[in-house]
């Protein structure tokens, strides 16, 4: 699931074209220790290579999860909340600012598309 924007993010690190973005960041970094690959290692190779290549690149040098623990991984990402008091105020002050009053939106994902413009999850009717 988050696949393709680290490979933006690390090719817009490399690039010098970030801006407000981290890479790797936390989200990043769970992909990155799953795949048992160096956030370095990875920055060259999505600068170097074009999407597919680094698809190839890999299935021949991280670890290998069968479908059902990508599947698995996939939906814990999707569901990853602030797990301690630090992140849930890092959370809750990002929320604030881009979506105040969205008390609904409690997840990680979902608090990057508001901010990044996108609807998540259909705000509650009143």
């Amino acid at each position: 699931m988050h696949l393709a924007r680290m490979i933006d993010k690390a090719r817009a690190k490399a690039a010098g074209l970030l801006g407000e973005y981290i890479y790797p960041c936390p989200l990043d970094r769970a992909l990155l220790d799953v795949l048992e690959v160096d956030a370095e290692t990875f920055l060259a190779v999505a600068r170097d290579h074009h999407d597919e290549a680094v698809v190839g690149w890999l299935n021949e040098h991280a670890a290998q999860r069968s479908p059902d623990d990508a599947e698995t991984w996939n939906r814990a990402f999707l569901a990853k909340r602030p797990t301690d008091e630090a992140g849930r105020r890092h959370f809750l002050e990002i929320r604030d600012r881009v979506a105040p009053g969205r008390t609904d939106v409690g997840t990680w994902v979902d608090l990057l598309d508001l901010e990044e413009g996108r609807e998540a999850p259909s705000p509650p009717r009143r």
